[in-house]
């Protein structure tokens, strides 16, 4: 995500003694002090073990796979965009590109909402995974039904989108209560699920819509995801009892008074608006160069592989103390430079892979950094994991506007030229993006710089 870096926060209600250091394990606060000494020996008995033991490997392992094949699937649209923009029932449609970015971009914009929910009401987590795997196979199946763009949407779109969204942060959130001082580690596990994926699912799905249509890979898609993913839902539980788990305390709103809130959530919107454009037309470039369907699908490989690489990359970087401010102005101002030079002039294979390469790793570490900007806005326990869900709402808004912002671009941009042509005005706008997000931050600090220098 990625909605895959996304990290969901266990918040506890501070304890009244200072005696209890871990908070996953703390008892009422209406307990006596005799209470606390006897009832810990019992839960610490009861409770799988943290940071490690087979239940917590069991978790992570499911949420892999889980992570892998259902977030995979979506972050491959690229290769049913340019198979849509070819056959008869959808040809010549300029906002074929929604359906996989309402598919993806759900996964963002709901979480300000889904992780206050799973945090009020833990015990139907279990629940809300099956509702919500069982959605995103109806939508898959339903969409193998669909003959018009408009139904094609509301199933492969909005059904696995919503589908994912209630699935997703019930299964982050587990893997929070087994993975607490090494959290960083497990989220690499999971951000490595979708560049696994990515390097094989675009040659499956672009092979099988070569030889038997969308109706049928839609269907088999289907069946796939059942058959690979329903047997680990069983391996999907929480560590904690609902008894012992975390009441909501007082949310604290003062962030939104920050300068540095409102300096990084637009300058995160702004990076959002063009980060996804590349991972979507890539193939139906490569295709208007004469490539093949082959090509498309290795461009989309390259770049998930390189998205994982430049996501760790930058994530241990920012734990590294790096300053923020020159990790996300590089991030961004590398892509935008990509954009222009290595896709704007392209026209030979080996260009394109380079392209893939350096966006796929600049372009992913944005997101990487999310966390340091969520406690360089607040330290305060409550409102950081907010803040977090807002950033993520943010690159959501980018997302879903991905699709039709990309079709009027490529429709306006169309020529009597070479069919490469018509993704100028895509490539340029994704420039333009990625500088406006780096200038946000660069201006408005060294602004507050001049300041601080002349008094």
């Amino acid at each position: 995500m990625s909605v895959s870096t996304t990290e969901l926060v266990t918040l506890t209600v501070p304890a009244a003694s200072e005696g209890l250091d871990t908070p996953r394990e703390r008892i009422s606060l209406q307990s006596t002090r005799q209470d606390i000494e006897c009832i810990p020996t019992r839960t610490e008995q009861e409770l799988a073990p943290i940071d490690g033991g087979a239940a917590a490997w069991r978790l992570l392992c499911a949420a892999f796979v889980f992570e892998a094949l259902l977030w995979g699937f979506p972050l491959s649209f690229g290769v049913f965009q340019e198979y849509y923009s070819q056959v008869p029932e959808f040809a010549g449609n300029r906002y074929v590109s929604v359906v996989g970015t309402i598919a993806s971009g759900l996964g963002y914009l709901g979480a300000p909402v889904v992780m206050p929910f799973i945090q009020r009401y833990q015990r139907w987590r279990r629940r809300m995974i099956c509702i919500g795997w069982s959605t995103c196979i109806a939508g898959l199946v339903l969409g193998s039904f669909a003959s018009s763009l408009e139904v094609l949407i509301l199933t492969q779109g909005v059904t696995y989108g919503v589908g994912f969204l209630i699935f997703y942060y019930p299964i982050l959130s587990m893997v929070n209560e087994y993975w607490i001082t090494r959290r960083g580690m497990a989220y690499g596990v999971l951000c490595g699920a979708s560049g696994v994926s990515g390097s094989v699912m675009p040659f499956v799905l672009q092979a099988l819509l070569a030889r038997y249509g969308y109706k049928t890979t839609l269907r088999a898609v289907a069946v796939a995801l059942t058959l690979l993913t329903g047997p680990f839902i069983p391996f999907l539980k929480g560590r904690l009892p609902p008894s012992e788990r975390a009441s909501i305390p007082k949310f604290n709103w003062s962030f939104f008074q920050s300068p540095l809130f409102w300096i990084y959530s637009v300058s995160n919107l702004l990076q959002g608006f063009g980060y996804f454009f590349p991972s979507l037309y890539l193939p139906s470039f490569a295709a208007s160069l004469g490539l093949g369907g082959k090509i498309g699908a290795l461009l989309l490989a390259l770049m998930s592989v390189s998205q994982v690489g430049g996501q760790f990359t930058f994530g241990l970087l920012s734990d590294h103390k790096v300053p923020l401010n020159i990790l996300a102005c590089a991030s961004t101002l590398v892509a935008a430079v990509a954009c222009l030079t290595l896709w704007g002039l392209a026209g030979s294979l080996p260009v394109l892979v380079v392209f893939a390469v350096v966006y796929g790793f600049f372009g992913a570490g944005f997101t990487a950094i999310w966390a340091r900007m969520s406690t360089a806005i607040t330290d305060d326990v409550t409102a950081g994991p907010i803040v977090f869900t807002l950033l993520n709402f943010g690159k959501g808004i980018g997302n879903v506007l991905a699709g039709p912002i990309g079709g009027t671009l490529v429709s306006a941009s169309r020529s009597t030229e070479a069919p490469s042509s018509s993704y100028h005005g895509i490539i340029v706008f994704t420039a333009v993006s990625m500088f406006a997000s780096a200038s946000i931050i660069f201006f408005l600090f060294s602004k507050y710089l001049t300041i601080c220098l002349s008094r």
